[in-house]
Parts: structure tokens; sequence; C-alpha cells
């Protein structure tokens, strides 16, 4: 099993997509383990994108992940982070997929609605930026036979 951090972005909450959205990550069959809507801090956005502070579109990053609320979760389930990012399509919604979740909802390349771990070990380094270990509820939903044979 792995998990991602998942934000709905700014742009999400404020078009209020997060149900549609959180709706695709169920349906596809993925746990969510933790969820809560917060104010992303510049200090938290420096921190979440510091590969990124010193780059020219830093600024208008940060103004825009600071400017309404997220919805950090954490989702979990086989092959999270590869499934995730699949369901989620090109980074520049106008050029995601139809299907994906850009591609049905998204027509920029900032505000493309979702962001998703791209590693397991970004996923652990972001989840730790977000959530403490007691916020997290796992569990094993009564229908995950219905999603992967015993030997997956």
């Amino acid at each position: 099993m792995q998990r991602s951090l998942i934000l709905l972005k700014p742009d999400c909450v404020q078009r209020r997509l997060m149900g549609a959205i959180i709706s695709r990550f169920e349906e596809k069959g993925f746990n969510i383990i933790a969820m809560k809507m917060l104010n992303v801090t510049p200090e938290l956005s420096k921190q979440h994108y510091a590969e990124h502070v010193e780059k020219p579109f830093y600024p208008a990053l940060e103004s825009f992940i600071t400017g309404a609320p997220v919805v950090a979760m954490i989702i979990e389930g086989l092959e999270a982070v590869g499934v995730i990012r699949e369901m989620l399509g090109a980074t520049n919604g106008l050029k995601a997929a139809a299907g994906t979740i850009r591609g049905d909802f998204s027509s920029s390349r900032q505000m493309n609605l979702v962001h998703a771990s791209d590693s397991p070990e970004s996923a652990a380094r972001e989840i730790a930026l977000y959530f403490n270990e007691n916020e997290l509820c796992g569990y094993t939903p009564t229908l995950t036979p219905w999603f992967k044979a015993d030997d997956e």
C-alpha cells in the first residue's frame, strides 16, 4: 500500500469541485485516511514548494496557494502515487486528456485544481508537513475484497 498527499487547491475549493474530485478517488477504490481544510501559510508554502522558492514563478505560486483554503488529504491504496497522478492528467489542464480530473475540470497550468505527491519519498515528506501521525485514521473498508484480488 502506498500513500499520497493530495491538496485540493484554492481554485478547487472556490469552484466547489471538492466533492466531485473526492468521489473520483473513492470510486477508484482508494481510502482517504486523513482529511482537513486549512489555510496554507507563506511558511508552509515555502516548505512544501522548497525546490521552487528561488524560481521566478514562485511568488505567484505562493500567492495562489495561500489565497484561499485548501483541503489536505492522505490517500492510501495500491500503487497510489502513480495511479493518482494518472487520474489527474497533465499539469496544464488544456493539455490534459479528457476523462482525467484536470482534463475534465481545468483550463490552466497553475490553477489545476489538485496537487498530488510525485513519488513515495515526496509523499512521506509532504504528509509530514500537513499531518501528525495521530490524525491518520487507517481502516479496511468492507468492500475491499471487491476492489482487488487477495494476492495483490
